[in-house]
């Protein structure tokens, strides 16, 4: 089983959200929370700032991350372990750094999120957010 971590920063109500890019395989064309394939010998944790730190140029900072749900996902042939984060704080300003995954990024309201690629998750956090 493929395993991915995700991860919301949050700030002032608001969500990060990273728009996939069309020619994605998995999830393509939809909004979702910057992450990706935990590596081997990884835990949760280090995959989520890592791929933070690659996806965005933000070190988050691991006091402020709570695990915020696991969902079970099939995109493409193979099922997904996909555990979701919030990061309530972080250093540097986020930015795409990976444009090869996501064509944009956006805050947006908790209470007023877009579907996201994961409605499990989108639900998750419209109710851990506060708005």
């Amino acid at each position: 089983m493929v395993r991915v971590v995700v991860g919301a920063l949050v700030e002032d109500g608001r969500v990060l959200l990273v728009h996939r890019r069309p020619d994605k395989h998995a999830f393509p064309d939809t909004w979702d929370l910057p992450g990706g394939v935990r590596e081997d010998g990884e835990t949760e944790l280090e995959a989520l700032v890592r791929e933070l730190r690659e996806e965005l140029g933000v070190e988050a900072d691991v006091d402020s991350v709570v695990h915020l749900c696991r969902v079970e996902v099939t995109p493409v042939r193979a099922p997904v372990s996909l555990s979701a984060w919030l990061v309530h704080g972080w250093r540097g300003t986020p930015a795409n750094l990976a444009p090869e995954e996501h064509d944009d990024l956006r805050w947006s309201r908790a209470d007023d999120l877009p579907p996201l690629a994961h409605p499990d998750v989108r639900g998750a956090l419209v109710r851990a957010v506060p708005g």
